[in-house]
């Protein structure tokens, strides 16, 4: 009993080599890991470094241009032509009058059946785009309450409008007969000319233009467009004006001339 007792205590006494081993692998590991840890691929380090550099770089580089951009546009909007050279103040007009020549286009296309049949017409002038429409195209004699053909045409011409933001003004106008011998609603033709405005004012408004956008005037019998002495004369005098006005107010680049629907002549 006692070798036996002897023999287990010779083999116990060499276990503290097996710890020993594991722990020195595991320092050896530990050591290994936090050097690896410490140690900095300079490459990859040089390589993130540039991407960055190039990235704020290119990112301020775009600001610049499009602060720039913003400048260019600002100094050669038609509302800062005085800052311009005569030159330049001439290419911004053109090209002002060009894009308003298309928008008069599309909408005398859109009005066609009443410019052939006489009841519209669409001119550009040194204001802007001026639609006229006869009163008979929108209302009911003596009334100023927009007929149901008339809401429509309105809403057909709407979409180009909204396109832009022009300033809009819409003139009433009519002849010369007194009115309040046969309309009790309104007292004068200045009164009736100035509702009649405001009621395609009004129906613009509906149909999505803002109403910063908007005005409405109304010039009575003393605006005349021709001879109230004829019943045509007369007819031609009641109308409604529509004024898309150029940004920059009176521009002279061009000639007054009327904008016709493609193909088709005016019918005089």
């Amino acid at each position: 009993m006692i070798r036996r007792r002897i023999e287990e205590d010779e083999d116990n006494a060499e276990r503290w080599l097996v710890s020993y081993a594991d722990f020195i692998t595991l320092l050896f590991a530990f050591f290994v890991v936090m050097y690896s840890v410490s140690s900095v691929n300079q490459g990859k380090y040089n390589e993130l470094s540039s991407s960055i550099n190039q990235a704020f770089t290119k990112r301020e580089s775009q600001q610049e241009a499009n602060k720039a951009n913003e400048t260019l546009t600002k100094k050669t909007s038609p509302k800062n032509l005085a800052s311009l050279p005569s030159d330049a103040k001439t290419q911004v007009l053109q090209q002002e009058r060009d894009a308003m020549t298309i928008l008069g286009e599309s909408l005398s296309n859109t009005l066609s059946s009443l410019v052939h049949e006489g009841q519209a017409r669409v001119i550009q002038n040194n204001k802007g785009l001026q639609i006229d429409i006869k009163d008979s195209a929108l209302f009911v004699t003596g009334s100023a309450d927009l007929i149901e053909t008339a809401k429509a045409m309105l809403g057909e011409m709407i979409l180009p409008l909204l396109a832009r933001k022009h300033t809009i003004i819409v003139e009433g106008h009519t002849d010369n007969s007194p009115i309040y011998i046969q309309n009790a609603a309104f007292f004068s033709n200045w009164e009736l000319s100035a509702v009649r405005a405001s009621s395609v004012t009004g129906a613009l408004n509906k149909l999505g233009i803002e109403a910063i956008r908007l005005s409405a005037l109304g010039f009575g019998p003393s605006k005349p467009i021709s001879d109230n002495a004829t019943e045509e004369g007369r007819s031609i005098n009641r109308h409604i004006s529509i004024i898309i006005l150029y940004d920059s107010l009176n521009n002279t680049v061009g000639n007054s001339v009327e904008i016709k629907p493609h193909s088709t002549p005016l019918k005089q």
